[in-house]
């Protein structure tokens, strides 16, 4: 019985190979004559006589579901019942006879009113399903297009966060541990891995901003273009201030010790950044000539700058103050050991109000310059103070790489 069970078992297979190979043929034939019968729709309705005409569409019987729906039926029939017969499949050369009936339903008859109408409905038939085709295929085009644009976003992507990964890699990201070094347990901040690639990427934009204000000053251009390239530099700033607030979120101590920045930067650096009244002397003396009024205003601008800067250099010191004496009182035991370490992590918390107020000074600075100064006078001076990070950027590099004696 097992011999027999797998020998029908071997001839099921083989119908089904043989009905499946006739399948393809049958649906191939289908997709041609489909094809080619919506490539004649435009001489359907070029064609110069009004009267001719194609027959029903009920006559297109080459793919009939429920024949080949049967034919599934007999094969499994014949397959599982030992006693039924071969496969009733029915081939190709079998519907020789419905071919010919539709080869001559096409023939072309003469012209009448009835054959006008047949014809006219006929002709909004294939015209009503040639819109649907083209509906279709317009619907599938705007998908596909959807889904590339996708896919490509989906790949700008993962190139920016493989180039992201490398660049951090060679950079060497801020690493922090529990006992505040980097090791092989260490995590990586990603508030400042995040701003390390944006502020590399803010050094680069800054360059190519050098070069286009020194281009356009070298140019006559209209004042209008230039006030617009003036702005563009001052929000590319603004953008910096920004970027420095969201990194004094994730570690403020970070921002303030400068490690973002060059060795010659940081020699320079005044709560995370640089002074305003240093911007002033930097640009000063590349926007003459001034005016009088244009002096007294930019002189009074700089002794405000410098209250300021007093003001909040005073404020660290105290803080500092009062931080030592928090902890000077926690380790005598003066006091309960929790509520002096909370009290010292709130003042700590005000850090990041420095930083924050530092950066408004600098931005407010910025801006009253660009209010006093005209549209050339503050290109100037951008161009000015942008070279001037540029060359401190240079003198690190130039240190880092001199020659040393060996020791």
């Amino acid at each position: 019985m097992t011999k027999e069970r797998k020998e029908k078992f071997m001839i099921m297979i083989k119908r089904m190979k043989s009905f499946l190979q006739r399948w393809l043929t049958i649906t191939s034939s289908c997709s041609s004559f489909a094809e080619e019968f919506l490539h004649t729709d435009e001489q359907l309705m070029n064609m110069s006589s009004p009267s001719t005409q194609f027959a029903p569409a009920r006559r297109m019987d080459i793919f009939e579901p429920y024949h080949h729906m049967s034919m599934w039926e007999d094969t499994f029939r014949g397959d599982i019942m030992p006693n039924a017969g071969a496969c009733m499949i029915t081939p190709p050369n079998d519907r020789a006879d419905d071919k010919s009936g539709y080869t001559s339903s096409e023939q072309l008859i003469p012209s009448g009113s009835e054959d006008n109408q047949a014809g006219k409905s006929i002709s909004d038939k294939v015209q009503r399903r040639l819109a649907q085709n083209r509906e279709a295929a317009r619907k599938s085009r705007m998908r596909k297009k959807a889904y590339v644009q996708q896919l490509e976003k989906s790949n700008l992507k993962l190139a920016q966060l493989e180039m992201e990964l490398e660049r951090a890699r060679q950079q060497g990201l801020y690493i922090f541990g529990s006992n505040g070094n980097a090791g092989l347990n260490s995590t990586i901040n990603p508030g400042i891995a995040a701003f390390e690639m944006e502020y590399s990427l803010w050094v680069e934009e800054q360059q190519k901003k050098n070069v286009e204000l020194r281009t356009i000053l070298q140019s006559h251009v209209s004042e209008m273009e230039l006030q617009l390239l003036v702005e563009t530099v001052l929000n590319h700033y603004y953008n910096l201030f920004r970027m420095k607030a969201d990194a004094a979120k994730a570690d403020v101590f970070y921002l303030m010790s400068g490690m973002w920045r060059t060795s010659v930067e940081r020699f320079l650096l005044w709560l995370g950044g640089f002074k305003p009244s240093e911007l002033i002397n930097v640009v000063m003396p590349q926007l003459e000539p001034l005016s009088d009024q244009q002096i007294v205003k930019i002189c009074n601008l700089r002794h405000c700058c410098q209250q300021a800067e007093d003001a909040l250099t005073q404020g660290m010191d105290k803080l500092q103050q009062n931080l030592a004496q928090n902890i000077l009182t926690t380790t005598t035991g003066m006091g309960s050991y929790s509520s002096q370490m909370v009290s010292s992590m709130e003042k700590l918390e005000a850090l990041e109000s420095f930083v924050n107020q530092a950066d408004h000074l600098r931005q407010q600075t910025l801006q009253q310059m660009s209010l006093i100064l005209t549209t050339r006078q503050a290109a100037r001076g951008l161009l000015a103070f942008g070279e001037y990070l540029q060359r401190l950027r240079a003198l690190s590099s130039l240190w880092a790489a001199r020659p040393r004696e060996p020791t």
